[in-house]
């Protein structure tokens, strides 16, 4: 079944119900079970609504590598009352090295520690996906239904109602449907208009996994430069495994049709384009093969002047995602629903308002994380000669010894969300 929706525009008014109080809970069919949509879970269920939370692989997928919280994204989380809970479950990173192909460091920069002004490369709070998902979980489960293994594969909508088709053949009615399904959102595909592309490219593919850590391997994150534009990033997120990365500069066919090929062909293509870089890659090549986790993505923005139509929103990546390179991914996916969980439960009987104000609310701080990515200073820092890698090196090695980053992110007035200002707790008042 393909997604379906009624394209015409919907003015349905308060639903039927009070005047905005929230006398009727809503009923909130979630698609998607990631960190974003566990986040708006947590919220919505604390406004007294009812949430469903689809998700299409069969399990809570507690996978993934290693992600971060910076700027408002640490606020978001601290206001659900899980930063300690987080705390507890940090990897230990220390600080970002550029080495050359015998692993010697030529400069290193340290995470800021201090509390204060911006993350540097690494950020203070550093926490695998997994973990993170697994503590959202657990936040949720209680007050969420979660349905594993079943996924929204159509929809229509009208004044009253949204009925979602689901991938067993089953369909149910709620009063609004989120599209938290991720950068490759069906939902957002449906609520678009035919042949819009929402992607924002900027050239770059990414792949990782993980391999067996061996002794050498620190506490601090190994990034090293290869003609060609290639890079290679090593870093350890427990005793006993490593997570390696294989980045790329390349527009071609063969690079963005490749991650929706078979896993078998994603290993040969990442083993041909990096088989002479040297340094660790054999081991990394040979890891590949037997890693317990792999992904392979094209690195993109979702950009797209719509995230909502009727009862059909969209949050996280699948509204706004604001790529890797932006540090920003997670922080936004936990801010927007921070954002959209406070509009609906305060004008639960006013939804058109309600999104609109989400839109409105959040855009500006989207537009600051998605402008963070520049792709002229993303080329510089994936030089094509080995002159260019020597010049990279040299003038990162000349700021650090003048402690340059050091004294930039202590000092800066803001993390990578600017002096956007998170709003008031989205749980109404007495309920948490």
């Amino acid at each position: 079944m393909t997604l379906e929706t009624n394209h015409s525009l919907i003015d349905f008014g308060v639903m039927g119900m009070a005047d905005g109080s929230g006398a009727r809970p809503l009923r909130v069919l979630v698609a998607g079970g990631g960190i974003t949509g566990q986040a708006l879970a947590f919220w919505l269920t604390r406004g007294g609504h009812r949430v469903t939370v689809a998700e299409r692989f069969p399990a809570l997928r507690a996978a993934g590598a290693q992600v971060d919280l910076r700027g408002q994204g640490i606020e978001a989380v601290r206001r659900m009352g899980l930063l300690d809970t987080v705390r507890d479950k940090l990897v230990d990173e220390a600080g970002v090295a550029f080495v050359d192909a015998h692993g010697k460091a030529r400069a290193t920069i340290m995470a800021n520690t201090s509390g204060k002004g911006r993350q540097t490369l690494t950020s203070e709070y550093e926490i695998m996906r997994g973990d993170l998902v697994r503590i959202l979980h657990d936040a949720t489960k209680d007050d969420t239904e979660y349905v594993f293994g079943k996924s929204v594969d159509g929809f229509e909508q009208d004044e009253h109602k949204v009925v979602a088709h689901f991938s067993d053949g089953s369909s149910g009615e709620y009063d609004l449907l989120v599209g938290a399904d991720g950068q490759g959102s069906r939902i957002r595909r449906a609520i678009l208009p035919e042949g819009f592309d929402p992607y924002w490219r900027v050239g770059i593919h990414m792949a990782y996994w993980f391999v067996p850590r061996i002794a050498s391997d620190s506490n601090i994150r190994d990034t090293y430069m290869i003609p060609g534009g290639r890079q290679i990033m090593r870093r350890s997120h427990n005793p006993a495994e490593t997570q390696a990365y294989f980045v790329i500069r390349e527009e071609s066919e063969e690079a963005s049709a490749i991650h929706r090929a078979p896993v078998e062909r994603q290993h040969d293509f990442w083993a041909s384009r990096f088989h002479d870089a040297g340094w660790q890659t054999e081991r990394f090549i040979e890891g590949m093969k037997n890693s317990p986790f792999f992904y392979s993505q094209e690195i993109v923005q979702v950009r797209t002047d719509t995230w909502s139509k009727g009862r059909v929103v969209l949050a996280g990546d699948a509204a706004h995602c604001p790529s890797p390179y932006s540090g920003m991914g997670v922080s936004g996916g936990l801010v927007g629903a921070h954002v959209l969980g406070g509009e609906i439960n305060r004008l639960p009987g006013d939804l058109p308002t309600a999104l609109a104000n989400y839109d409105r609310a959040l855009r500006p701080f989207v537009n600051e994380i998605q402008g963070e990515v520049n792709p002229h200073l993303l080329r510089l820092g994936m030089p094509m000669t080995q002159r260019a890698i020597d010049a990279f090196r040299a003038v990162t090695a000349l700021a650090c010894f003048l402690h340059v980053p050091d004294l930039a992110a202590h000092f800066s007035k803001g993390d990578r969300g600017g002096n956007w200002q998170l709003p008031e707790s989205p749980a109404p008042t007495g309920t948490v």
